[in-house]
């Protein structure tokens, strides 16, 4: 039989969330096995929008990303790659004078937690934006926001993991997880065994069945981003778009990078199923995001796409996080469920989840992502 290989801490799912607190983790000196069924960064973490925006937030969850904002900043420093992060700006724009009422709320809320958004109207906003179209009634820009290629930043933190000592594990299914005695023990696919005195899972849409498997089940539902990207026509859109909108369809967003492809996605969800890890592309819904895009943006109404695709990203009904202790099992922390908003959070929740692990408390307030508010009335065992 073969012997356990021991560590500090055990994590499950190798998304961004996984791959920076592995990074951050060995920073502190903590011993560390990353477990990841495909490649890092292959699922949510490496199909989403690469949009690194903290307006239009949660307000609570400002603090969070705002200490993931920073550490944006410094991925070449930190890891040697910066995965492509532009400081582009962030402008969200409406077709509604209500709309506007909202963001000038929401940027009143937001200058308590250290963020400063720009309102602008009418001919304001095409003063600075001159391609936005006509129909859009405002906007709130956020000059320190940007993109980055999602493919590349949960690669880059789990590469660098391992420089630092981390013990990378890729192409391994995780079978069973069960708490003997004061460690955890961690079965996996070919007979391999894993013991650590705390396991942190961030696995994503998947990460509903392991808590569940702990007595803490949540109502999370997978559901897939429908994105596509353009030929490469010359740069002309610097900052990342998106249209604030109580109508599903209306609510799309946009990005240029500089050697020309226009990335976009927004409008509904469509379809995901973690059993057969596969999410699906509505070809309705491409082309309904075609006819947004050319009203939010109209030089845009001649491009071709190149490219469709989706992923698996997992919401829950009041669309915040996962994140923190569990409320039955010492020892076991969650960080899942970012419903859609978890590529900008992505180093700031590793660097979080580090400290928390670390020093038994975190700087940055999580409560309200507590799993306890999903709790039954059933008293920890």
């Amino acid at each position: 039989m073969n012997r356990a290989a021991q560590a500090d801490v055990i994590v499950v799912g190798g998304g961004i969330m996984g791959s920076a607190a592995t990074f951050f983790l060995r920073r502190r000196g903590r011993s560390v096995i990353l477990l990841e069924r495909g490649l890092v960064g292959q699922q949510a973490s490496g199909t989403n929008f690469g949009n690194v925006r903290r307006q239009g937030r949660f307000l609570p969850q400002l603090p969070l990303a705002n200490r993931s904002r920073a550490i944006w900043g410094r991925l070449g420093e930190l890891l040697g790659e910066d995965a492509e992060f532009l400081v582009s700006g962030h402008v969200r724009v409406c077709y509604s004078h209500e709309q506007i009422a909202a963001f000038e709320a929401h940027a009143r809320e937001a200058r308590h937690y250290g963020l400063e958004l720009e309102i602008l109207t009418g001919n304001a906003l095409r003063d600075r934006f001159p391609l936005i179209g006509p129909e859009a009634v405002g906007g709130s820009f956020s000059p320190h926001d940007g993109h980055a290629n999602p493919r590349l930043a949960a690669p880059a933190f789990a590469y660098a993991a391992r420089r630092e000592g981390a013990d990378v594990r890729e192409n391994i299914e995780v079978l069973s997880i069960a708490k003997s005695g004061d460690d955890f023990v961690v079965d996996a696919e070919g007979g391999a065994s894993f013991r650590a005195p705390i396991v942190l899972i961030t696995a994503g849409a998947w990460g509903g069945a392991l808590a569940a498997a702990f007595g803490e089940p949540v109502p999370l539902v997978a559901r897939g981003p429908q994105m596509a990207v353009t030929e490469p026509v010359p740069y002309a859109i610097t900052p990342v778009v998106g249209v604030s909108s109580k109508i599903a369809e209306e609510g799309i967003y946009l990005r240029q990078i500089p050697r020309g492809n226009v990335i976009f996605g927004g409008g509904s969800r469509g379809p995901a199923f973690t059993d057969i890890r596969r999410a699906y592309v509505m070809p309705r819904n491409t082309l309904g995001q075609l006819t947004q895009i050319r009203r939010v943006i109209p030089a845009l109404n001649a491009l071709r796409i190149i490219r469709v695709w989706s992923g698996i990203e997992s919401y829950l009904p009041d669309d915040i996080p996962i994140m923190g202790p569990s409320a039955r099992v010492s020892g076991l922390f969650y960080a899942f469920g970012f419903c859609g908003h978890g590529f900008q959070l992505g180093p700031g929740v590793g660097d979080v989840m580090a400290e928390l692990i670390d020093t038994g408390a975190t700087s940055t307030p999580i409560d309200p992502f507590h799993i306890r508010r999903f709790a039954r009335t059933v008293e920890p065992s």
